[in-house]
Parts: structure tokens; C-alpha cells; sequence
């Protein structure tokens, strides 16, 4: 079993920033990609940013130009967001892909409100 250990969640303030850190544990295989979703209000998962093992990032159009996602460390994504809005709020999943299964963290709550 794999688990996602989410952090870094929380209350900021319209235009500020925050940093999502995520760690993988478990019984990974072999990591295709790992990185962040968030819960729309249609209940669908819509792609934040996600880095592939081979280093190719790639954001979800709102978060393009304001949004880094990196890996500096075996089964771990950081993601750091600026210029954050209200309609940033959202919970936040951890993402891992591995070649056959796909695995959620638990979620972390973003709110941005002043």
C-alpha cells in the first residue's frame, strides 16, 4: 500500500502564497508522476501542476505562470502557489502515479479569504 503524507494547507490572505508539500511512503513500485489536484465544486478532480520522474511539469491553465512544482527528494512534491485568489479555495490531493495505479492523499483544505 502507498500513503501520501500532505502538508501545508491553510487560511491566506487574497494574493499571498503557500507551499504544499507532499511525501510518499509504502510499497512504491516505480513512480510515473506525483503531484497536486484540487476539488472543484462539480465534484470532478481538476489538475493543479504535476511532475513527471523524468522532470516535465506540467499546470493546469489558472495555475500556469504563478505556480512551481518541484521534487527534490525520492517520493516527494513540493508545489508553491502565488498571487492566490478566492477562487483558489479548494481541498487540495496529493497525486502519485505509478505505471499500473493512481493514489490520493487524504486532502488538505486551501482557503483564500481576507
Amino acid at each position: 500500500q502507498v500513503q501520501l503524507l500532505e502538508s501545508g494547507g491553510g487560511l491566506v490572505q487574497p494574493g499571498g502564497s503557500l507551499r504544499l508539500e507532499c511525501a510518499a511512503s509504502g510499497s512504491i513500485t516505480k513512480v510515473y508522476s506525483m503531484g497536486w489536484y484540487r476539488q472543484t465544486p462539480e465534484n470532478q478532480r481538476e489538475l493543479v501542476a504535476t511532475i513527471t520522474s523524468s522532470g516535465s511539469t506540467y499546470y493546469g491553465d489558472s495555475y500556469k505562470g504563478r505556480s512551481t512544482i518541484s521534487s527534490s527528494a525520492k517520493n516527494t512534491v513540493s508545489l508553491q502557489v502565488n498571487s492566490l485568489k478566492p477562487e483558489d479555495t479548494a481541498v487540495y490531493y496529493c497525486h502519485l502515479r505509478d505505471y499500473t495505479t493512481n493514489y490520493w492523499g487524504q486532502g488538505t483544505q486551501v482557503t483564500v479569504s481576507s
